[in-house]
């Protein structure tokens, strides 16, 4: 198998460089500059061992229509790891298709693996960036500020949440930060049904998905307000979905109001504004989204 062939058969398994190092034992930085054309004399050992990794009888090849997805049509990016689920049954021979999934398949899944699932299709999530943890941190903190001085019955909460969106076997979504005030709607396992408030940090791999997909998924469950933040462009949108209103746009310098409680709570991210400025010009602070690098 010729390097050509390793990068068309690395794009047709749907394969990360951080999936294929880890399975070859070898440094990210290794497999990219190999299957980048980028070390014009790699080692025949190197080169082996990225070829075991892409042969079908090591890897074990899973056709688009049953990869983890970013968006249900293009899945090229985020394939099912044969190493975390082959032994739950969802390899070779014994897949479930893309939209046929459920709960049972979700909890089937190893701890570490992050994924959302809505209307019965898997999506990849992958890790948060450092800035998506600052800011989703930074909000929640100041919910849960007002909530202590304030009282009532309003629960907010953070990513790792479960929420059980529609009440039924085929969905079941992260946010990463959510407010509940109907504590009934409250499990040990998840939320059930749809909280008050949801907010979603954007990430290079799950835009679309949280910009589209989710906000239809929220406004159709019932969520009253949901807040998309732009880590890059330092802005909060806004959506009113109690009210069906246009979304309002502010920047990380203003004080961002909490509809459902009249605007009686708001939100200060200018302590992350300048910071954030600072991180991304530290060299090499941002990388960019590995699992964007084809």
């Amino acid at each position: 198998m010729t390097i050509e062939e390793m990068k068309k058969r690395k794009h047709d398994l749907g394969l990360t460089y951080a999936e294929i190092a880890k399975a070859a034992d070898m440094p990210v930085g290794t497999v990219q500059k190999i299957l980048g054309g980028f070390s014009p004399n790699p080692r025949r050992s190197s080169l082996d061992r990225i070829r075991r990794v892409l042969d079908d009888e090591a890897f074990g090849y899973v056709p688009p229509e049953y990869r983890l997805c970013e968006t249900p049509i293009s899945c090229g990016s985020s394939a099912l790891s044969p190493d975390s689920l082959g032994s739950r049954g969802l390899l070779k021979g014994n897949y479930t298709r893309q939209g046929q999934y459920t709960l049972a398949d979700y909890y089937a899944l190893p701890d570490d693996q992050r994924v959302e699932l809505i209307d019965g299709v898997l999506y990849d999530m992958g890790a948060p960036s450092s800035p998506h943890q600052l800011i989703g941190g930074q909000i929640y903190a100041q919910l849960l500020a007002h909530v202590q001085s304030k009282g009532g019955n309003c629960l907010p909460m953070m990513s790792p949440i479960d929420v059980q969106l529609d009440r039924d076997d085929r969905t079941m979504v992260e946010p990463d930060v959510v407010i509940l005030c109907d504590r009934t709607q409250l499990t040990r396992r998840c939320i059930m049904g749809a909280p008050d408030f949801v907010v979603e940090v954007l990430s290079r791999s799950t835009r679309k998905k949280d910009m589209t997909i989710k906000m239809q998924k929220y406004a159709s469950a019932g969520v009253r307000e949901y807040w998309i933040i732009e880590p890059d462009q330092r802005k909060v949108v806004v959506y009113n979905l109690e009210k069906n209103e246009i979304p309002v746009i502010y920047s990380f310098r203003d004080q961002v109001p909490v509809s459902i409680w009249d605007g009686a709570c708001k939100v200060d991210l200018s302590p992350l504004d300048d910071l954030l400025t600072d991180l991304y010009q530290m060299p090499g602070f941002d990388t960019g989204d590995e699992r964007s690098i084809e």
